[in-house]
């Protein structure tokens, strides 16, 4: 999810990846023997082989002139971006392309560390995508970024434990805390470390409930009434049986182990979690289900 660098007129027309491919501002790989050029792209690391296997698709589409190696970022999208930063910062030559979290393109742009799409690349890296999409990788009525791929977070539960799902947060702590009673598993497992999972989850919250943390211009703190209702989801939670003892602590990932442990009824989640339980917990897999986030607001989606 995140990154980018400067590439010229020959870079792949068609990369694949997933959140956000930018092109940085400064070397656009390097070839010392005469052969392929070699371009390295750094992005976040995959288990699931997919980007390595569109990294080996791009360059034997190239027929010879280039090669692109994928390059593993830190697992946390603070280290990523801390990383990529430091390197960028540093004017380092070995940067070329970058998969880029929606939240980083303005940065990197006011830095000049990534180069505008424009012209017939930038019209057939936009053909066809979401318009939503295209927005977070623009900066300034400019693009920095081409999206390709994104996803949103889902309430997966157990359906052995949960026959029907809770549409609301009140409803899904009243529902663990009657598992936590009968002596079943019950957690609720969500991001509470702090760093970014734990913004997104009161942002989250605070939409939910008809707010935003920044008023339409992002000029000036909105909050209000529903930044109130969030924090007190929040503590709710944090004070509940739902809450995991490692709540403090977790991020996406511990969240997709702890429900695989088997001591969860709930987690809140990107749809990673689904082929990881398949691989890793067939037994589970079998009652392993998806849902709509649970709303705050009555009346009110999520």
């Amino acid at each position: 999810m995140r990154r980018r660098r400067t590439l010229r007129a020959r870079w792949p027309a068609a990369i694949a990846a997933l959140p956000l491919l930018a092109s940085a501002l400064a070397g656009c790989g390097s070839s010392s023997s005469g052969g392929p050029v070699t371009m390295n792209w750094y992005n976040f690391p995959d288990d699931s082989g997919a980007l390595q296997q569109a990294a080996e698709r791009c360059s034997h589409a190239s027929k010879g002139q280039y090669q692109i190696r994928y390059n593993k970022l830190p697992r946390t999208a603070d280290g990523q971006r801390q990383q990529l930063v430091r390197r960028l910062a540093a004017h380092d030559a070995g940067v070329d392309i970058m998969g880029l979290d929606v939240t980083w393109p303005a940065e990197f742009a006011e830095a000049g560390w990534v180069r505008e799409w424009t012209g017939a690349l930038k019209a057939r890296a936009t053909a066809d995508t979401l318009k939503a999409a295209v927005q977070t990788a623009t900066w300034k009525d400019r693009l920095y970024a081409v999206p390709y791929n994104s996803n949103t977070q889902l309430l997966w539960y157990r359906d052995d434990l949960v026959p029907v799902p809770p549409k609301s947060w009140a409803e899904m702590l009243a529902q663990a805390d009657a598992l936590a009673k009968a002596g079943k598993p019950h957690y609720v497992e969500i991001q509470g470390a702090q760093y970014e999972g734990l913004t997104v989850w009161f942002n989250t919250l605070v939409t939910s409930a008809g707010g935003s943390i920044l008023t339409p211009d992002a000029q000036a703190p909105s909050l209000g009434a529903p930044a109130v209702v969030a924090a007190g989801i929040m503590r709710a939670t944090a004070r509940s049986a739902a809450a995991d003892p490692s709540l403090s602590n977790q991020m996406e990932d511990e969240n997709r182990l702890a429900m695989e442990s088997g001591t969860a009824a709930f987690e809140l989640n990107y749809p990673f979690v689904y082929p990881s339980m398949k691989a890793n917990q067939p037994k589970l897999f079998q009652h392993f289900r998806w849902a709509p986030y649970p709303g705050v607001t009555a009346g009110r989606p999520p």
